[in-house]
């Protein structure tokens, strides 16, 4: 048994510290905030999301709350037309094992903190700001900001996209402002007309925005989140914002999609960010997770999908039998094997808001007319790599 001092109480912290207590580890978890909780709204879980829950435990806990939809539908959002959708149903669930499904973001945290606090060798740490590390030749440790700190036989870095940790071991500064704004909504089910309702992903792309909105919350609310590249240049997050702006930064939606648009009310924004993939996420006692490692844009729906492959990798890497004096080369191990696809789908994601999302003119026309001639069986061969993987590690 080893102690493993996790920096961030978020889904890629918690489920890493599941992960390494399975194995038999002692885990302790530092959240910055006064409580353990997730911020947010919807987000999209791929079967490679479930088959890593799975190997962690809370696979069936996440199952019961989540809406499993019948398909991604992606729409011209100024016409209204189908371009073309995936069926996510019986030939996709045979093909990669598992469902693709929707859920509110604490419908995917509280199982996995619920099983923490089941874990009697994990202990959860709040009001617990981390300011960066220390290590040496038997043992490493996160640093409090108020100057304590908190001993392990190594750190795992899982504090997000301004990892104080990451800072510490990479120095590459504030993450890339990407210049698209989302605006996000959750309105209830009840609200919705039964005409609009669709047990799917909806996608409306239009030039330089685009629009989506699926059931959560086991179907009894609608997520709305709605995207303008605006050239912003400074990060925003959860920032309230006026019903009449959103709608006004949305003036071609169709008429579809825009009764939906119009139903949000509680609008709030933020900038997204990510940054550029990198190949050093280990020093020594000390490895990065999740966001810390590789934050990505939304569009390939991956970024909590990403940080679950992360937590069971490590997890596996440091099982039951690794010793103190191993962790340094089994973290070393864990970053080559996990980098190259972690890059890949931080790529795919920026490519996916360019070339499908926001695309104008001849650019949409070309788009249209690609993805219209598309079978369900080709569009699930352009995602095999990322949904069907089992093993996390591949880049191809």
């Amino acid at each position: 048994m080893v102690h493993l001092v996790v920096v961030g109480g978020g889904i890629g912290g918690l489920a890493s510290a599941l992960a390494f207590a399975r194995h038999g580890h002692r885990v302790t978890v530092l959240e910055r905030r006064e409580e353990f909780t997730e911020l947010g709204a919807g987000i999209q879980l791929a079967p490679n999301a479930y088959h890593a829950l799975d190997r962690i435990g809370v696979g069936a806990e996440v199952r019961a709350r989540s809406v499993f939809v019948d398909e991604l539908r992606l729409y011209d959002g100024t016409t209204d037309e189908l371009i073309n959708s995936m069926p996510l149903t019986g030939g996709y669930r045979r093909r990669f094992g598992n469902p693709y499904a929707v859920v509110h973001r604490t419908d995917l945290y509280r199982p996995l903190l619920e099983a923490c606090r089941e874990r009697p060798g994990v202990e959860l740490v709040t009001g617990a700001p981390v300011t960066g590390y220390g290590q040496s030749a038997d043992g490493a440790w996160a640093v409090l900001a108020d100057g304590s700190r908190v001993t392990g036989d190594a750190v795992i870095g899982a504090d997000g996209i301004r990892s104080a940790v990451r800072g510490q071991l990479l120095g590459d500064g504030e993450p890339r402002v990407s210049g698209h704004t989302i605006y996000r909504s959750v309105i209830p089910m009840e609200r919705v007309p039964e005409e609009l309702r669709a047990n799917a992903v909806c996608l409306w792309a239009g030039p330089l925005w685009h629009f989506v909105h699926y059931p959560i919350s086991e179907g009894r609310e609608l997520n709305l989140a709605a995207t303008r590249d605006d050239g912003a240049v400074t990060a925003v997050a959860g920032e309230a914002v006026e019903r009449g702006t959103v709608l006004g930064e949305f003036p071609e939606l169709g008429e579809t999609a825009g009764r939906l648009l119009r139903l949000g009310h509680g609008w709030r924004r933020w900038v997204l960010c990510d940054r550029d993939p990198v190949d050093t996420w280990a020093d020594g006692r000390v490895a990065l997770l999740g966001d810390a490692a590789h934050p990505m844009l939304q569009y390939a729906a991956q970024g909590a999908c990403q940080s679950l492959e992360d937590a069971v990798l490590l997890g596996e890497l440091l099982g039951p039998q690794v010793s103190a004096d191993a962790l340094p080369a089994r973290l070393a191990a864990y970053a080559a094997l996990r980098q190259g696809r972690a890059a890949r789908a931080q790529l795919i994601a920026r490519e996916m808001g360019r070339q499908v999302y926001h695309p104008a003119g001849v650019a949409a026309k070309a788009r249209n007319a690609e993805l219209s001639a598309l079978s369900a069986d080709e569009l699930h061969g352009k995602v095999e790599w990322l949904h069907g993987d089992r093993e996390f590690q591949r880049t191809a």
